[in-house]
This record gives C-alpha cells, structure tokens and sequence, in this order.
C-alpha cells in the first residue's frame, strides 16, 4: 500500500496552502495498492514534535478519519475522502487542522492503515480508542511524512 500527494513529497515541505499560515485545508492524496482483502481504510495526521509543555505526550493530532472506503484511491484537496467517519483532534474538531508548529520545523505523518474490519466506533472517537479497536486487525499500513516551519512563506 502507498500513499502520495501530489502537493509535496515524502520528507517534503508541506505548502502553506495546507497549513494555519495560508488556506488551512487537506492537501490531496493518492492511494494505491490497497490489500484486495481490506474492509476498511483509517487516516491519521499527527505530529510527535510538540514540545512537552503544549502536550506531556509530544503528540498532536490533527486529522483522523476511519471506516473509509477500501476502494478509495483520491481524497481531493479541502475535500477530504467521500466515504469514512471523522474522529476528534487534539483542536477538538472532526475536520482537518493543518500545520501550525509554535516553535521550529515540525514532521506531520499522514499514516494510513487497511484493516479487516470496520470500526465499531462513533464519530467523534479519539485517537487512541481508533487505536485500540484496530488492534489485531491491521492487514498493511503506510505514511507520508511533511514538514514544515511557519514564518518560512513556503
């Protein structure tokens, strides 16, 4: 399984398009090679680099979608995928939340995973519980890793 955009590469600078300094939407990926076998896809969108007195786990989330469409392969710019339920982020919303580091550069990891099951859970779940109930039911998974800093007009 791999997962691509075509608005930057993997180990890229995300465009500020995609971050609070410009549009603040979803950039568009690509996904491919998806196990045939697959009931479901999840999306999740965190960065580990938040420094420890914003967040005692270093951890933001900042897009998560699960029980997506297995045959899925574009989520279009700003639209985010057709199918799939939104889970909450560290902003408290069920929508995406671009990039907005407080500090320095920041990694953002989309990663993606294909399970053999949907997800027996609620829009609005957390990260963890999305974890959790996937457990034991991860066929592949993938990500693509951005960076960005603000103030650097990318």
């Amino acid at each position: 399984m791999k997962l691509i955009s075509s608005a930057f590469k993997d180990k890229g600078i995300i465009p500020s398009r995609y971050t609070c300094e410009g549009a603040n939407i979803s950039p568009p990926l690509e996904i491919t090679n998806v196990a045939p076998n697959a009931k479901s896809l999840v999306l999740i969108m965190d960065d580990p680099d938040v420094p420890e007195h914003v967040r005692s786990d270093r951890m933001w989330d900042h897009w998560i979608i699960f029980n997506i469409s297995p045959t899925t392969r574009q989520i279009p710019e700003m639209v985010g995928p057709t199918s799939g339920i939104h889970g909450k982020t560290t902003f408290g919303h069920l929508k995406y939340g671009g990039p907005c580091p407080p500090d320095r550069e920041h990694r953002y990891f989309f990663k993606l995973y294909a399970l053999d099951v949907l997800l027996p859970l609620k829009e609005g779940s957390t990260k963890k519980e999305i974890e959790k109930a996937m457990e034991g039911h991860i066929l592949a998974e993938t990500q693509l890793m951005g960076r960005y800093e603000k103030g650097k007009g990318y």
